[in-house]
């Protein structure tokens, strides 16, 4: 019997890993994964969207190697990135606390908006996103390409600058 093989005309891989990423950026640390040991509510724990997306911003920077003349678009990326952290924190705050008394059905609604916020966030973040790619060069497309494949991103990047 002959199988049917199927191309995917989207790029999937390339997609779930940029979701992957921005879900890392975006996303508030489970408590679960919180240091432990310490008498301290997990609440006191976690890592806020605004401060994880704020030392990716950082990190980001360095790694991509911003010219003067993408600061404009780096600075409108980074809004999104910052206004996306801001939602993520408002619709979390509180919720992972009463995560411990929500019974199966209302977990799982609560896990189901938070997978539309990325939805949306990602929305939002690739139109400002393509223009910062679009207006790199090739070795920074490279780079850029490398470290939102891999997650990799070098001491800022000069590793991957060749």
């Amino acid at each position: 019997m002959k199988q049917k093989a199927y191309q995917v005309s989207f790029p999937v891989v390339p997609f779930v890993v940029m979701v992957a990423l921005l879900s890392t950026i975006f996303f508030v640390v489970n408590p679960s994964f919180a240091a432990s040991g310490s008498k301290k509510s997990s609440a006191d724990h976690r890592t806020s969207a605004v401060e994880y997306t704020e030392a990716q911003i950082k990190q980001l920077q360095g790694t991509l190697n911003i010219t003067e003349a993408q600061k404009e678009l780096w600075n409108n990326l980074t809004q999104v990135m910052r206004e996306n952290a801001k939602d993520m924190d408002a619709l979390t705050k509180d919720r992972w606390e009463n995560t411990k008394t929500m019974n199966a059905v209302e977990n799982m609604k609560f896990r189901s908006q938070i997978s539309e916020a990325h939805l949306n966030q990602l929305k939002k973040f690739i139109p400002p996103f393509e223009a910062l790619y679009d207006s790199m060069s090739e070795a920074q497309k490279k780079n850029t390409d490398t470290i939102f494949l891999t997650g990799r991103h070098g001491k800022h990047g000069k590793h991957m600058m060749k």
